[in-house]
């Protein structure tokens, strides 16, 4: 996916305008890599929060691996922090959809706008995963 897709930048930004509560929008890979982010989230912020929902998502891996049925599965996290909440969901193979919200928003709605954005882009959220070369490092 191209870092600056156009058509996926509006996507996140209308999901950001139409969802009360929502402050920004941002598409990962499943290590960490931002794909695309909303305007508000300047690069330093977007690869920082990128990396912090890398971070929660493997943990949440790792609860699920070892409380959950064994698979590994994970739906979807939330984080309430002071000052805000943290979403995020499963966007396409290797892939995540993390949304910051107020603390005061409707989290079923946030949360029901950001699977319905999933569903119709989904095919698009796809990050394969990156592999080294060959040889490992210095080849």
């Amino acid at each position: 996916m191209n870092a600056t897709n156009p058509s996926l930048e509006w996507l996140l930004e209308n999901l950001i305008g139409n969802t009360p509560g929502a402050l920004h929008a941002l598409v990962l890979s499943k290590d960490g890599l931002k794909l695309c982010h909303t305007a508000r989230l300047n690069v330093d912020r977007a690869d920082q929060l990128a990396a912090i929902a890398a971070g929660v998502q493997a943990l949440s891996h790792g609860a699920s691996v070892e409380f959950g049925d064994g698979t590994g599965g994970v739906r979807n996290s939330m984080t309430e922090f002071h000052g805000g909440i943290l979403f995020i969901v499963e966007a396409g193979i290797g892939s995540h959809l993390a949304v910051i919200a107020a603390e005061d928003a409707d989290v079923g709605l946030i949360g029901h706008n950001m699977d319905e954005l999933v569903e119709q882009i989904g095919a698009f959220l796809t990050a394969p995963p990156r592999y080294a070369p060959s040889g490992g490092l210095g080849a």
